[in-house]
Parts: C-alpha cells; structure tokens; sequence
C-alpha cells in the first residue's frame, strides 16, 4: 500500500527564550485544541511523542499545504457538525419520538435553524 503524502505545515511563533520561531512539520503533527496549537516535536521512544503546547496568542500564524482546500473546509465543516451532534446530544439526550430522532440543524456560521432541503442546496 503507498502511504499517502499529507502535506507540511509552518507555525510561526514567539518563544520566550528563543523570540520567533518557525518551525516545519508534516500536517498531521500540528494539531488546535483549547486555545493552543499542538505540535509533534520528537519520537521520545516508541510509545511517546514529544509535544509542544503553544497558546494562541502567541502564534502569528499557521500555514499548511492541503491537496484541495474545499475538501479541508468540508472536513472542518463535518467536525463542526460533530462536536454539535454531541453537545445537542448531551444537553438535550435523544429526542426520540418512536424508531425516529429529531433532528434540529443550525447554521455554524448564521446560528441559524437550517431546513434540510436549504442543507442540501448548500452542498
């Protein structure tokens, strides 16, 4: 099977002991999470990495190569709708009404309720 190339990515940003630093690493070990950018910086031995947390304010930016970026906004987009499957989930459990779920959609942008024949258009 050919391993398949995701692409590198640069974070820029200000070290207290070194000013600003720019750094280069596959995509896949730079990662965003609670106000902080998390970036692989060693293989400490087979079973742990070395990981770099850097808060937000302190990165100027982050460049990344992507392979189409329509296909990047959708995968944040389906991430978004994820953490929002689960919280509605978790605030408001299932709304079953027999076999079915009601399903309420909103707009990650608008916060608006979307129908979903608007949802498709979209797409």
């Amino acid at each position: 099977m050919v391993e398949r190339e995701l692409g590198h990515a640069t974070i820029v940003y200000e070290d207290p002991d070194d000013g600003t630093v720019e750094r280069t690493v596959e995509n896949e070990h730079v990662a965003y999470f609670q106000d902080h950018w998390l970036v692989k910086t060693d293989d400490h031995d087979a079973d742990h990495d070395v990981v770099r947390r850097i808060p937000a304010n302190r990165v100027y930016y982050v460049e990344r190569s992507v392979e189409e970026f329509e296909a990047e906004m959708k995968t944040i987009r389906d991430q978004v709708q994820s953490v929002a499957d689960d919280l509605r989930s978790k605030l408001f459990g299932d709304q079953t009404h027999g076999d079915e779920t009601e399903v309420y959609r909103i707009d990650v942008e608008s916060g608006e309720p979307v129908d979903d024949d608007d949802r498709d258009d979209a797409e």
